[in-house]
């Protein structure tokens, strides 16, 4: 295992796999047969299981197939995919794969996981709408037979939410709001950085505007607990009696 990855979670006895027929793979994938074909061909996906003329594909094809649509959503181009999938098969590191995806994991550290111990963190709410939506997010890529999760931070406090109640359905509409205030708030300080500095700044000054964020964040949280117990029934933005 590379350095930068960790393991997390119990692992149980394996539960039947599993398979799927062609048509049946491309129904579950939503997409088409003849794309699915078109996937093998470029090498996108593992052979399938032979069994005589039959073909038998499982949950890993369909997991890769569901992170294919997700990185075509977001815009990456099926030549780039297949280099990230070769990526996957040669054993390449996290890190690197980061790049191939476009998400700067230099701050995070991913996590490895099995089905299984996805399954241990959320139980009960690893259901397909949520593995598509984590997917589409980035949050989740398929390395082989492993999952691959982009952040710790990010994963342990998702399962903590959940394990508080939260339905990972929320967690996940919630990260999608937070993603585009944090977009915009980079934006901001490159904006900043780039009308005053050169270029370069930006990658040097980065943790002073996840100061100035951490900062700001911290105090906002105060101000609304502190609203809310003057007021009880009063709504954020709203004055105190």
């Amino acid at each position: 295992m590379d350095n930068e990855t960790e393991e997390a979670g119990p692992t149980r006895s394996a539960e039947p796999v599993r398979e799927y027929r062609t048509e049946e793979l491309a129904e579950a994938a939503g997409i088409t047969v003849r794309t699915l074909r078109f996937y093998r061909e470029r090498k996108l996906l593992p052979p399938p299981r032979r069994e005589g003329r039959i073909a038998w594909y499982d949950g890993h094809h369909l997991a890769r197939l569901r992170t294919i649509a997700a990185l075509l959503d977001r815009g990456h181009t099926l030549g780039g995919i297949a280099e990230l999938t070769a990526a996957f098969e040669n054993g390449r590191d996290v890190g690197q794969l980061g790049e191939l995806l476009g998400i700067g994991w230099s701050q995070e550290t991913p996590v490895r996981l099995t089905p299984q111990a996805l399954a241990d963190y959320f139980e009960g709410e690893v259901t397909p709408e949520n593995l598509a939506a984590s997917l589409d997010l980035g949050y989740l890529a398929t390395d082989g037979d492993e999952i691959v999760h982009v952040s710790r931070r990010l994963l342990d406090v998702s399962s903590a939410l959940v394990r508080e109640g939260v339905p990972l359905s929320a967690v996940l509409e919630t990260g999608r709001r937070v993603r585009a205030h944090a977009d915009a708030l980079a934006v901001l300080f490159a904006e900043l950085m780039a009308a005053h500095l050169s270029e370069d700044a930006l990658p040097r000054l980065r943790p002073l505007a996840k100061s100035v964020v951490e900062a700001e964040l911290t105090m906002a949280m105060d101000r609304l607990l502190t609203a809310r117990d003057r007021t009880p029934t009063a709504l954020p933005g709203q004055p105190s009696s």
